[in-house]
């Protein structure tokens, strides 16, 4: 199997040090139920990589994980991307737990990301999320969080850091509309401009793929229908991680007022 078809695998193989910082960071915080099992590391690269195998080593005495230096095609072989650097580590499943509303702040803002193609465009978008200081992701039951580790890399890391939850669309709009919360979902019909929009807190806000869209049932629950106002005469969609950077965004700017 090509490495291109394998990032549409589930692997816990997470790749390169920023990637396993934040799993590391994850852990410590408890946001993640996620554990290190072995680090791997390019023996060729002890005097290159000696900053961060010390930091690695510290941790693996608190964390409880193995390292093992392994030439660079051990490494290559058990890695999708590249970009690695020659360290790699090899983790258990992380456990989404089931959205509750003891799960939901009282003035928060949370995103819905729903029918996301790949695991790429994904964790673009959840980056730009986390960056804007959302409070947390919900996903459906089919998601790419199988994919941890090319999510890990296509999101810097963030998806490590970021509190996720697991609901269908319907239920978690019930849910958050029980905790006082607006919902507001991306699309076009019946829609008013994202930069017209009262985006006061708390706030739910519904994300989709570019091709699949919001799913109707979720439209007819929202109480507004927002769109992103283009500088031309584009009549395409952006990628889902272009519409969550601008949403997260604007939305952060709007509560700063």
């Amino acid at each position: 199997m090509l490495k291109e078809e394998l990032k549409f695998e589930n692997t816990n193989i997470f790749e390169g040090i920023p990637s396993i910082s934040a799993v590391i960071k994850s852990i410590e915080s408890g946001i993640s139920t996620r554990k290190i099992l072995t680090v791997f590391i390019d023996a060729q690269k002890r005097i290159s990589k000696s900053r961060e195998i010390s930091f690695l080593v510290a941790k693996s005495h608190s964390l409880g994980f193995g390292i093992e230096f392994k030439d660079a095609k051990y490494i290559n072989d058990l890695s999708i991307g590249n970009t690695h650097g020659g360290i790699i580590a090899m983790c258990t499943e992380r456990e989404i737990p089931r959205l509750s509303t003891d799960d939901v702040k009282a003035n928060g803002v949370y995103y819905f990301l729903e029918g996301i193609e790949d695991p790429y465009n994904f964790g673009n978008a959840v980056r730009s999320i986390y960056a804007s200081g959302a409070d947390g992701i919900v996903l459906g039951e089919r998601n790419w969080m199988g994919v941890a580790g090319t999510v890990a890399r296509s999101s810097a890391g963030t998806s490590e850091l970021l509190p996720c939850y697991v609901c269908s669309p319907l239920d978690a709009v019930n849910i958050f509309k029980s905790c006082g919360y607006k919902v507001i979902c991306a699309g076009i019909r019946n829609s008013e401009s994202l930069f017209d929009t009262d985006l006061s807190t708390p706030l739910l806000v519904v994300l989709g793929g570019e091709k699949r869209g919001i799913s109707g049932a979720i439209l007819e629950k929202a109480d507004k229908i927002v769109r992103i106002d283009y500088g031309t005469e584009f009549l395409g969609s952006l990628s889902a991680s272009a519409s969550a950077a601008v949403f997260a965004f604007e939305i952060l700017r709007y509560n700063k007022k």
